[in-house]
């Protein structure tokens, strides 16, 4: 009580001129925060990493231009996606997430470079390391975590998990090592059956790309001149396998041969996106398609039952994460050239961490599909038909 009396008397006493300077004060500092964000660039051009070529006598551009729009939005988006993936990391320590689970800190670059450079009636397809691309192909934190934590509200209605996730010209999300790389060949040629000036983003992993289907759907892609774009996401691992010890050539971007190829460093989201305009011009010209070897680095090991650090040191890890990281670089080319304040992007890191939380709060009290729903959305747009069950005795009715 004392305590109050002596504030109130305080402020009785305060002299007109201590409050018009404390006045003052306050509209200087609003002042300054408002100068501040008028004197901000509209944009500003940086340098990328030329890339290297492969039957090609130009490449992407060596230079970038980034509105400050653009950077902010590549800034939370790249963010969201790190903090989606930290809390999965959480979720399945926790075993609210169960089975396979990818993550994909570290490659934020790589997917939203990609979607910064194509349209959004553009296909993509990618392998089981897919909740970036799920997220930059619009599926909100939300549904992606419900899925994870196989809900009711997961944008697979809780069926799909980790591997399989799908939105509007999204196909997943697919668990067989490579065998996406030919569906998104099928896709290329759909596009291309249908007259519709569309290309698909083809993506596999350094360890798929031995495959023989890789090399066969190639061939195809070739002679049909086929608006495909194949993406080797290059993280030097293929499980726990280094890539010297897996690949008589690590030259990925080579591999079509006959195939015009670049590779790009995938840990820079500007490098990705003008190579992936670059690629995507190529192929919507009737040039065919191109191979993209994007140079990248996870921070997690393979799946979360792989500690990543019996085939690899923890220095090595740290030095990409100080050296490399591609949050970090977009954040210091944003600053250090006036696109933003490290207050505003400390800003958007509130924010993305309590949209992860609010989230993670709605995928671990969602209800589990119920029973009855198991054998649903067998088929798109067919009639109802009955599924036999575990035995003949019991079916379950599918509708599309």
């Amino acid at each position: 009580m004392r305590k109050m009396l002596l504030a109130v008397l305080s402020r009785v006493l305060q002299t007109p001129a201590t409050a018009a300077a404390a006045a003052g004060k306050t509209a200087s500092r609003v002042m300054v925060a408002s100068r501040n964000y008028a004197d901000f660039a509209n944009e500003a051009t940086f340098e990328v990493k030329k890339c290297d070529l492969h039957r090609l006598e130009e490449g992407p551009s060596t230079t970038a231009v980034m509105t400050r729009e653009e950077g902010l939005q590549y800034y939370k988006t790249m963010q969201t996606i790190r903090r989606m993936e930290l809390k999965a990391d959480q979720l399945y320590k926790q075993k609210i997430i169960r089975g396979f689970c990818h993550l994909y800190d570290g490659q934020e670059a790589c997917c939203v470079g990609i979607e910064a450079a194509i349209k959004p009636t553009d296909h993509v397809i990618t392998a089981y390391r897919a909740h970036g691309f799920t997220y930059t192909r619009g599926v909100p934190v939300r549904e992606i975590l419900t899925e994870l934590t196989g809900r009711k509200g997961g944008c697979a209605k809780g069926k799909g998990g980790s591997m399989h996730m799908y939105t509007k010209n999204f196909y997943g999300g697919n668990g067989i090592v490579g065998a996406q790389v030919p569906l998104g060949a099928g896709i290329a040629l759909a596009c291309k059956y249908f007259g519709k000036n569309e290309i698909c983003m083809t993506l596999y992993g350094d360890g798929a790309a031995n495959q023989g289907q890789i090399f066969e759907t190639f061939n195809m892609a070739a002679l049909w001149k086929l608006p495909c774009i194949f993406v080797c996401e290059n993280n030097r691992y293929g499980m726990g396998t280094s890539v010297e010890r897996a690949a008589a050539s690590t030259d990925y971007y080579r591999r079509g041969d006959f195939i015009p190829g670049l590779r790009v460093d995938g840990m820079d989201v500007l490098c990705v996106r003008e190579a992936t305009k670059f690629a995507a011009e190529h192929c919507r010209s009737g040039k065919g398609p191109i191979v993209m070897e994007l140079q990248t680095y996870r921070y997690h090991g393979h799946s979360m039952s792989d500690p990543g650090i019996s085939y690899r040191t923890r220095e090595e890890i740290q030095e990409v994460r100080s050296k490399s990281d591609p949050i970090t670089l977009l954040k210091d080319r944003m600053v250090n050239n006036n696109l933003a304040s490290i207050e505003e992007l400390k800003d958007i890191d509130v924010a993305v961490r309590k949209e992860i939380e609010e989230a993670a709060q709605f995928a671990t009290t969602d209800p589990e599909p119920p029973l009855e729903e198991l054998c649903q959305h067998i088929y798109f747009n067919e009639p109802p038909f009955e599924v036999r069950g575990p035995n003949q005795w019991i079916s379950y009715k599918s509708t599309s």
